[in-house]
């Protein structure tokens, strides 16, 4: 004789049997429930992800070279913008001081291993404040004209006048950071200058220095400190026979 098949409340009562009470669940283990509830708070950790990033270097950016860019010109900053004329995490930084310009990618490398092979094995950090991220494109020698921008050649960045380009902070002499500094502008194209912490922003070409601020460089028809000074240090004039 077959075995007879179970019922629909037979094996309700089988599945009820193997439910588990909340005391025999280990207090430690967490539960599908408490796994799949999701998060109520703000500060929520994020999801861990093992994909690769692709954010490329300062060097050479994950930047299509396909796309023709534009040459461009470094800004000037007319509005009174005093952003990235001074030192921010270091204690010492490396600051042009004449007129913008666009630098290759081979040129800063140049200068950071000036300044690493200047400063192997000491204890510091080097922070790199700009990046190369345009692109320059060459055509060939004796081209005629009216073929094209020309194939993709190097990486560049358009430092502006008086930008930092590299800052410094660790357990260094500051004649031995000065030195380093002196190196890597040596391999850089312009004419540039060390700062410290307490050296003043620049606007344009005028440090804010000796009282000066952006609302007087606002208004150009008061006078300026220096141009005050000087006024009263000059001789009087002659009176006219």
């Amino acid at each position: 004789m077959p075995p007879s098949t179970p019922t629909p409340t037979t094996l309700l009562h089988a599945f009820s049997s193997l439910r588990l009470s909340p005391s025999t669940i280990h207090p430690l283990r967490p539960t599908l429930s408490s796994l799949l509830r999701t998060p109520t708070t703000q500060n929520a950790s994020r999801a861990f992800s093992v994909s690769a990033t692709h954010q490329g270097s300062w060097l050479e950016p994950n930047l299509l070279r396909k796309n023709k860019m534009m040459k461009g010109r470094p800004r000037v900053p007319t509005g009174g913008s005093t952003k990235g004329t001074t030192v921010v995490w270091g204690d010492y930084g490396l600051r042009m001081c004449d007129h913008g310009r666009r630098i290759s990618a081979k040129h800063f490398k140049m200068a950071e291993d000036t300044i690493k092979a200047r400063l192997r094995g000491q204890k510091y950090r080097l922070y790199k404040r700009k990046c190369c991220n345009v692109g320059v494109f060459v055509s060939g020698n004796e081209m005629r004209m009216g073929k094209g921008k020309g194939s993709f050649d190097h990486w560049a960045a358009r430092v502006a006048a008086n930008q930092v380009i590299f800052e410094i902070r660790g357990m260094l002499h500051e004649q031995v950071i000065r030195d380093a500094f002196r190196l890597a502008g040596n391999k850089l194209p312009g004419q540039y200058e060390i700062i410290t912490k307490s050296d003043p922003p620049v606007v344009g070409i005028t440090k804010l220095e000796n009282g000066l601020t952006v609302e007087d460089l606002k208004r150009p028809r008061k006078k300026l400190p220096a141009a005050v000074d000087e006024a009263a240090a000059a001789p009087p004039a002659a009176p006219p026979s």
